[in-house]
């Protein structure tokens, strides 16, 4: 099981991507030691601040930042066409 978010991307919500392109690489290559991801994903990209005072964004992560939804999709067809390309 990886995980996408903290230190394998720094942090970064956007490191997740490149992330994904090696776990997903590493998969067509064979890798059977992945079972599983977990990805930092939500609606809006990014994250909010309950004291900040700002009105909420629907959709907006309260805790860690988060990938948004179109990148989330593109992240799991990806992974889903390399676990494809492993089985065939």
């Amino acid at each position: 099981m990886i995980d996408f978010s903290h230190a394998n991307s720094s942090k970064q919500f956007q490191k997740q991507m490149r992330v994904a392109d090696d776990v997903a690489q590493q998969m067509i290559n064979g890798e059977r030691a992945i079972i599983g991801v977990m990805i930092e994903s939500h609606l809006v990209e990014g994250n909010q601040s309950l004291e900040s005072g700002d009105a909420l964004v629907y959709g907006q992560s309260i805790t860690d930042a988060c990938i948004g939804w179109d990148d989330t999709d593109k992240v799991l067809r990806q992974l889903a066409a390399a676990v494809k390309q492993r089985r065939g």
